[in-house]
């Protein structure tokens, strides 16, 4: 019989999985058939669900595991939806060298994939989190896109992921917006949901607790269209602990990401003035 717990992670999941189906932004049927793949996925749900205990029971790391990857998948969905309502280009488009569809493909085999190298470690777990998905990557596109004349297109929505999941940390120069949305998408999975597992399994004081606590005091982070540039990331915390979390965190992926100029940032503690960072 399942935990409460267990319970509760299969029900998150759920949600996070309508809302990722919900929010896609697609012209064409490949990045729904894509996405609907790296759901099902055995391979990924395996090595994501081992990442999660590596990084929580071993590492006393935030949650790096499906729901972590699934909600990095809706936030990067959700700010390319908005860019393309905006009418902004993608790198693929701007360079025609892809098209729209391609761009949201690359975008969730990233975010599905990015952290699969916390199944060995944190060190340069971006490193081998692209040797683990390439295999997975090429698995699934080959599936959705057989024909021998597709091998371009394979080649380039490949790439574009692959670039997505070694620059996620931010310490690695990448130059596309696609890429530069997982970064972003990436630091905004920080909400106090991410920290409960970690701080339930290890309740007494560690190093680096910092994370755990700064996460745990953010309320809601919310993806909207902005004012003055496409995308608003707005921050609310019940504490000045998850300020941590936003200007150690977030602010250098942003400041790091290729599409910097089309996000602005503001956070603040609920009641109080809210701070605009960008």
């Amino acid at each position: 019989m399942k935990s409460q717990k267990e319970l509760a992670v299969e029900q998150r999941l759920m949600e996070l999985t309508k809302e990722i189906i919900d929010i896609t932004p697609e012209e064409g049927d490949l990045p729904l058939m894509v996405i609907r793949d790296l759901i099902e996925d055995k391979e990924i749900q395996a090595v994501q669900d081992y990442a999660n205990r590596v990084a929580i029971s071993r590492l006393n790391f935030n949650d790096h595991g499906p729901v972590h990857m699934r909600t990095v998948c809706r936030n990067a969905l959700k700010m390319l939806k908005i860019l393309y309502n905006a009418r902004v280009e993608t790198s693929l488009q701007r360079d025609q060298i892809g098209s729209f569809d391609d761009s949201v493909t690359a975008v969730a085999l990233a975010a599905f994939c990015h952290d699969l190298g916390m199944s060995i470690g944190r060190q340069d777990h971006e490193l081998y989190s692209g040797i683990l998905a390439y295999n997975i990557i090429d698995r699934i596109l080959l599936k959705n896109l057989p024909n021998a004349e597709d091998l371009q297109r394979r080649v380039t929505i490949r790439s574009m992921a692959m670039e997505g999941i070694l620059g996620h940390m931010g310490t690695r120069k990448i130059h596309s917006i696609e890429a530069g949305l997982i970064l972003i998408a990436d630091g905004c999975d920080m909400t106090k949901g991410r920290a409960r597992i970690p701080l339930e399994v290890h309740p007494e004081p560690k190093i680096g607790d910092i994370h755990k606590y700064s996460a745990n005091s953010i309320d809601h982070v919310m993806i909207t269209k902005g004012e003055e540039k496409p995308i608003k990331i707005m921050v609310t915390m019940s504490a000045e602990v998850g300020l941590f979390q936003i200007e150690e965190v977030l602010l250098p992926k942003i400041n790091s990401s290729p599409a910097r100029h089309l996000v602005e940032l503001f956070a603040g503690v609920e009641g109080q003035a809210v701070k605009r960072y960008m």
